[in-house]
């Protein structure tokens, strides 16, 4: 049996229609970061990137199931973006703002259930850490620098001005993955964070110096990880946090997922 690349699905990022006078942007165009895509990527996996749905096929839902996206893909990569809208965990906005687009997200939570269900890796980057929490019953802080007495500095204009320490805890996955190391410097950016922890979630990492919520794992035998920093910009600066180890073993439980599915179809033939 050839072994076949893990295939990782990445719901989306939306550009809205923009208003320019000249209807340059007068469409939405969904996208993904080319940073995260090039560094899993860079790892073997293939890439399928899962656009958004309208809001007539999220009323039925009909859509997901009819493409079932966790039977045919071995994992799921949450990626960074937006706030979400604060009714999902049941909140509302402090600012318009801070309203988020409550049909994508909506459309994304159903992406983790079919992923959650399947038993399919995922892991989530900074928004998708905060968007599986939300999934599993947690909350938000909807701004950081207004509801929390912290030291340090979690969102700014550009992503590289913003490093700091993140701590794990004790007998945590991240304390296995980086045995003899008890903290890195991470990059982040973002004014909300993880306030109460989701369903079967424990905390993995905080930041070391006002102690937010940095980093989630599901205490489960399926993969789900969340972290808040922005692994796939570290790469090739020393001073940061090697976080390959975290993607390899995001990587391997999709190839098991993969070998798995494949050994079905060789079953049925």
């Amino acid at each position: 049996m050839n072994r076949q690349p893990p295939r990782i699905g990445i719901p989306a990022r939306i550009q809205h229609p923009v208003e320019d006078g000249q209807n340059r942007h007068s469409h939405a165009y969904h996208f993904l970061e080319q940073t995260l895509a090039h560094w899993v990527m860079s790892h073997g996996a293939m890439l399928f990137m899962i656009p958004s749905l309208c809001e007539a096929c999220l009323s039925t839902g009909k859509v997901l199931e009819r493409y079932n996206y966790a039977g045919a893909l071995d994992g799921l990569i949450l990626q960074g973006g937006p706030d979400i809208a604060p009714e999902l965990y049941g909140d509302t906005p402090r600012y318009p703002d801070w309203a988020g687009d409550i049909q994508h997200d909506t459309h994304q939570l159903h992406l983790f259930r079919q992923f959650f269900e399947a038993k399919k890796p995922i892991l989530g980057i900074c928004r998708g850490a905060q968007l599986i929490n939300v999934a599993l019953g947690g909350s938000l802080y909807q701004d950081i620098s207004t509801e929390l007495p912290c030291p340090e500095k979690h969102g700014r204009m550009k992503l590289e001005t913003v490093i700091h320490e993140v701590e794990w805890e004790i007998g945590s996955g991240l304390a296995s993955l980086y045995p003899g190391q008890r903290q890195g410097a991470v990059l982040s950016i973002h004014h909300q964070a993880i306030k109460e922890i989701g369903r079967g979630l424990s905390v993995d990492a905080r930041s070391a110096k006002d102690g937010v919520i940095e980093a989630i794992r599901l205490q489960d035998s399926a993969y789900v990880v969340g972290l808040q920093w922005h692994p796939e910009c570290h790469s090739g600066n020393p001073k940061l946090l090697d976080c390959n180890p975290i993607l390899d073993e995001y990587l391997a439980a999709a190839r098991m997922s993969s070998e798995s599915f494949q050994r079905k179809l060789h079953q049925l033939k």
